[in-house]
């Protein structure tokens, strides 16, 4: 919990393990190595729909969604950018960012109900690694 009252839901605790922080938003790995997918939180309390975002913070999400997605087509490579927020199984806010390659698994369906592969302590933390370092290289490019 943060001093705002920000808690993550448990559902999203349990099928994710964390990245880093991008400002507004937790930026968490979904713990399936078929498809690069990473999910943002904005970590502010009892959001549920992307209204609920002040228009500042509803600015600063699309900017995060735009350097996040950006390092992910960078790294990934991939066919098309699925990005989404869905609230059906957990209400919490939070937006999907799934790198596609026409030969996933799942394509061209959607990943949701396809079963998954949690990844190994060493893929996962060697993923995290990739995604902070182009994520810090790309804050520091804008910044400059």
């Amino acid at each position: 919990m943060t001093s705002d009252g920000f808690v993550l839901d448990a559902q999203l605790a349990q099928d994710t393990i964390p990245v880093g922080d991008a400002g507004l938003s937790r930026i968490l790995l979904m713990n399936n190595k078929l498809y690069p997918w990473l999910i943002l939180v904005p970590a502010r309390s009892d959001l549920v729909e992307l209204t609920d975002l002040t228009l500042d913070e509803m600015n600063l999400l699309m900017h995060e969604l735009h350097v996040i997605s950006s390092v992910m087509q960078s790294l990934f490579k991939p066919y098309k950018m699925n990005i989404a927020a869905l609230g059906n199984q957990v209400r919490q806010l939070h937006i999907h960012l799934i790198a596609r390659k026409q030969d996933d698994s799942a394509w061209p369906n959607p990943v949701w109900g396809t079963g998954g592969e949690p990844y190994s302590e060493v893929d996962a933390s060697l993923l995290i690694s990739r995604i902070q370092n182009a994520l810090a290289t790309t804050m520091q490019e804008e910044a400059s």
